[in-house]
């Protein structure tokens, strides 16, 4: 491989990752790639053919124990030739010694549990414009506990950024398995963004984000403690998304989740397999209603 080196990305490689990943139809967000940054600076590689980029990887520690993979790209032109798992053998040489989790392409699999990696279960992609009113996990609408206004009774919905942000904080813990405070203040707060908190007496019971990308702009993470509570809160924040199309990467363990995404007109679109490479962290699995990013967890 004459020619051939991998180096950490820069701020122009970000850009340049974000285009491929564009190009593959994952819709990434317009400004995820600040977010990312912040997460871990060292965390994302590029792999050079005489000093031009031809693959990339993300391969992102969090805490002391825990990594996440994602970015997993080889140029067209250049696939098939060992750049590519040249560039994984990098990413999963940094995270060594640690748990490490991914959303891999489903029918790839295979060759990831040749890596080590076990099935967790799918996120699926979920896109379209809600309609009808705020509806509970069975598609109905006035279920007990929804008001007349489409709100949920005893909740209010909230700008996140008006929340005390160890709260937000504790609360994302409950669905990730490592802290990530200074990802987390980054997404929720970059221009162009709406983050809503749901809010029960001081004590948060949702949250979501939406951000604009490429097409449909993307939601997540979308937490709640109800099916009626992340109803609100997804077409609160669909609000904000031009001509309203959002898309949610909903776990399908979550079967409340799938339902309530069905219920509003969301349609099916595009499936990963969540692995890691060991039993899967314990996570409030029955609220979480869409994951974050598929690129970071």
């Amino acid at each position: 491989m004459t020619g051939f080196e991998i180096t950490g990305a820069s701020a122009t490689d970000m850009e340049t990752i974000r285009a491929w990943a564009d190009e593959e139809g994952w819709n990434p967000g317009d400004t995820d790639r600040y977010a990312f940054a912040v997460a871990d600076p060292e965390g994302f590689l590029v792999g050079r053919l005489d000093g031009e980029p031809v693959a990339c990887i993300s391969a992102v520690r969090y805490g002391a124990g825990f990594g996440f993979i994602g970015f997993y790209i080889a140029r067209p032109a250049f696939r098939g030739r060992g750049y590519g798992i040249r560039l994984w053998q990098a990413g999963m040489e940094r995270l060594d010694g640690r748990l490490v989790g991914l959303d891999g392409v489903v029918d790839q699999q295979g060759n990831y549990r040749k890596s080590g990696f076990r099935s967790a279960w799918n996120n699926v992609r979920h896109e379209g414009v809600p309609q009808g009113a705020a509806l509970g996990a069975d598609g109905v609408d006035g279920r007990d506990g929804v008001d007349g206004a489409g709100g949920v009774d005893g909740v209010e919905i909230v700008d996140a950024a008006t929340l005390p942000f160890r709260q937000l904080a504790a609360y994302d813990r409950r669905f990730f398995p490592a802290s990530r405070d200074a990802f987390l203040s980054a997404w929720t707060g970059l221009p162009g963004r709406t983050a809503l908190a749901a809010v029960r007496d001081g004590r948060i019971e949702g949250l979501g984000v939406i951000r604009p990308c490429s097409s449909a702009s993307r939601i997540g993470p979308l937490y709640a403690a109800t099916p009626e509570v992340a109803a609100v809160l997804l077409r609160r924040l669909a609000e904000h998304a031009p001509g309203g199309e959002v898309a949610v990467d909903v776990p399908d363990v979550n079967r409340a989740a799938t339902a309530l995404c069905t219920g509003l007109g969301l349609v099916p679109t595009f499936e990963a397999a969540r692995m890691y490479t060991g039993p899967a962290p314990e996570l409030d699995l029955t609220g979480l209603y869409g994951v974050t990013s598929l690129e970071l967890g």
